[in-house]
């Protein structure tokens, strides 16, 4: 590699295809300082141009001094500076002869990070960066510092890529192994991150690609989560803290929001936080637990009332979740068209769920003899269920409800009518029919 030279002032300014003048006052630095520094960024941005071209690292070590020049002088020169200094960097550290040297590197990188922050801002982003660097270059060795900076990054007002949330829960459970905290730790890291993810997921939904991936990173993180996920291990992360201080409303809150999160609302422990929190704090939120758990107990009346109370002040997912549960309270006193229109508004709520209709399917494949006058024993009920069916497929083509609602398919087509029960019916394959009874459902004929 033949070192770049010198250029002289007269070809730099040719070369940059600018003048000095129509460039004062961009770069963060004085009108002097900056005509100082024309000369080392043309020799940092050749030597950042020939790498790129080459991936020769030895044209990086050529940049640095320049690099280091600019960024201590000229700090707002371009955001590039600092996308590159990061290769810059890395390629001193690992480079570095000794500890003590590479640490040196190090921290002049993370220097640079917080001068990024200064001149350009996204400190969450860029704190969650360094938490990264700090991982893939020290490893075990720098636990405790990367999980204080993506702590310190998830906590940081401003937008923060869903794939750092993944990092952080990965880096809350490589913390609590080598421990230095509890467990309870991983619990209350994984309700911060799922929470910002299913935000994320909610204002990205009309990107199928975004919301793909972001699905992704849920899943990553659900998977990060899973050993501490179990009813029994939640009952025993929190119990203590409970019985401790059981009219701590924040505490109350972490318990009642996981459990509810994780599927563990038949555990006595929810049932006396939720309990609690209501009567210390009787919110829409509140209501909607107490309503989970009078469902849990199957005290459908009492559920309704709270659950209907709950659909009038909660929003986004909780709203979803509120309407749903309202439905399969409503399906336990069997007041199936109360049950149908909760599941109706749990389905608009919450757009990409298929669950809302695959409820509406089981609560029209049920009543039989509530559409007895179709002449065909009820079995129109079948054609409105499959209906259903296929429209939560269409809405929630996840893996999960598709097998789901394939199963049921399989299962009620076969009770479709025969082709001559429907002819001496007077029903014709492919005609439409209304369902009678209260499914009230327009359908359309179809035979086995």
């Amino acid at each position: 590699m033949k070192t770049i030279k010198t250029l002289t002032m007269g070809i730099f300014l040719a070369a940059m295809g600018f003048s000095a003048s129509a460039q004062i006052g961009n770069w963060g630095c004085s009108d002097e300082v900056q005509q100082q520094m024309l000369e080392p960024v043309s020799l940092y941005q050749e030597n950042v141009k020939q790498y790129k071209a080459s991936k020769d690292i030895r044209y990086l070590e050529e940049a640095y001094p320049f690099w280091t020049q600019i960024v201590a002088n000229c700090p707002k020169q371009s955001r590039n500076l600092y996308t590159n200094g990061a290769n810059i960097m890395k390629v001193k550290i690992t480079g570095a002869k000794t500890v003590a040297e590479r640490d040196a590197y190090i921290e002049e990188l993370m220097s640079m990070y917080d001068t990024r922050i200064a001149n350009y801002g996204e400190a969450a982003k860029v704190t969650a960066m360094k938490a990264m660097d700090i991982e893939l270059l020290l490893k075990e060795e720098g636990l405790e510092r990367y999980y204080a900076l993506y702590d310190q990054a998830v906590k940081m007002e401003g937008d923060l890529e869903a794939a750092y949330l993944v990092k952080y829960m990965e880096a809350t459970i490589n913390y609590v192994r080598a421990g230095k905290a509890e467990p309870t730790l991983v619990v209350d890291n994984y309700d911060v991150a799922s929470e910002r993810l299913e935000a994320e997921l909610e204002k990205n939904i009309e990107d199928s690609v975004k919301a793909a991936t972001i699905r992704g990173y849920i899943a990553g993180v659900e998977n990060a989560f899973s050993p501490y996920a179990t009813c029994d291990q939640l009952v025993e992360i929190y119990s203590k803290k409970f019985e401790a201080d059981p009219e701590n409303v924040d505490l109350l809150k972490k318990i009642t929001n996981i459990m509810s999160k994780k599927g563990c609302t038949g555990q006595q422990l929810f049932f006396s936080a939720t309990e609690n929190l209501y009567r210390l704090e009787p919110t829409p939120s509140t209501a909607m637990k107490m309503g989970a758990m009078c469902l849990q107990k199957k005290d459908y009346s009492e559920a309704i009332r709270y659950l209907a109370d709950a659909t009038k002040g909660v929003e986004g997912k909780d709203k979803y979740m509120a309407y749903l549960y309202l439905g399969h309270a409503y399906n336990g006193t069997k007041n199936y068209s109360a049950a149908r229109n909760a599941y109706n508004n749990a389905a608009e709520a919450d757009r990409t769920k298929g669950e809302p209709y695959r409820m509406i399917a089981q609560l029209y494949a049920s009543s039989t003899t509530s559409a007895s006058e179709d002449n065909i024993s009820g079995r129109s009920v079948y054609w409105a269920a499959v209906d259903k069916l296929q429209k939560s497929k269409s809405v929630d083509p996840s893996e999960e409800n598709v097998n789901a609602c394939n199963q049921l398919i399989s299962r009620y087509t076969a009770h479709f009518p025969k082709q001559t029960d429907a002819f001496m019916a007077g029903l014709e394959n492919g005609n439409r029919f209304t369902v009678p009874g209260w499914v009230n459902e327009s359908t359309t004929v179809r035979t086995r």
